[in-house]
């Protein structure tokens, strides 16, 4: 499952499918491939439909106040932004705001660099530097996505918790979310999301009226391809609906 999540995000990206197009010219000797890799750059570096895809992946959610979250067994972040990101702040706003006294990072780590420590690690670092207490704050195992994410999760709740049922603030980025909290839930775990990091804009129709959205360029390409890889990603474990 790791490892098909991997690889069908490369295969199936603008980029990825561009360069099959150019490989399939090669032996084909057809130009319709150039045509074709050439129109599909073209569609996936928009920045109309770079906008629409995000807003896609960001339906339903909206910038909540976290206020209006009641109490929980704990706050979890999720790895995957590096340090004093969005989901980081967020967490530490949700723990000043009693929201819960257990504030717990996942050990996100990159598969191919082991000079690196859990991002858990680096995020308690952090959270000490600034004045959380080190007794209120915990981490897990090191994880590599989302799905073992939620298992470590489960088993760090089920060794600090004696309910049967966890209660949880999810916080990650908006476009994950819908993922996110599939895969949680599965584990029997309630889940209250806190979606953080918006990249969509609050005023489509602005966008939409906005020359240069209609141009391609790099940034909306990076931006489609990210978007693509989260929906595979949806795909692969089943959290599309």
């Amino acid at each position: 499952m790791y490892l098909l999540s991997k690889l069908l995000p490369l295969i199936f990206s603008p980029l990825g499918i561009v360069l099959i197009l150019l490989i399939i010219f090669i032996f084909k000797k057809k130009i319709k491939f150039i045509y074709s890799a050439l129109i599909f750059l073209f569609v996936f570096s928009n920045g109309v439909l770079s906008e629409s895809l995000w807003r896609l992946l960001e339906f339903p959610w909206k910038r909540l106040d976290y206020a209006a979250l009641n109490s929980a067994d704990g706050i979890v972040v999720l790895s995957g932004k590096g340090r004093l990101s969005d989901r980081f702040l967020a967490g530490i706003d949700l723990y000043k705001a009693n929201k819960s006294n257990k504030l717990i990072f996942t050990g996100g780590v990159v598969p191919h660099n082991t000079n690196l420590p859990p991002e858990g690690n680096i995020s308690i670092e952090e959270a000490i530097a600034i004045g959380i207490p080190k007794e209120n704050l915990f981490t897990t195992y090191p994880v590599y996505n989302t799905f073992e994410e939620a298992v470590a999760i489960k088993k760090l709740l089920n060794e600090k918790l004696d309910s049967d049922k966890k209660n949880i603030i999810l916080v990650t980025s908006a476009f994950h979310m819908k993922r996110a909290k599939k895969i949680f839930e599965r584990q029997g775990i309630n889940v209250s999301p806190y979606p953080v990091g918006f990249k969509s804009s609050e005023n489509f129709s602005a966008s939409l009226s906005n020359p240069l959205n209609w141009m391609p360029s790099a940034s909306s390409l990076n931006k489609s391809s990210k978007a693509i890889r989260e929906i595979i990603g949806r795909i692969v474990y089943g959290a599309w609906r």
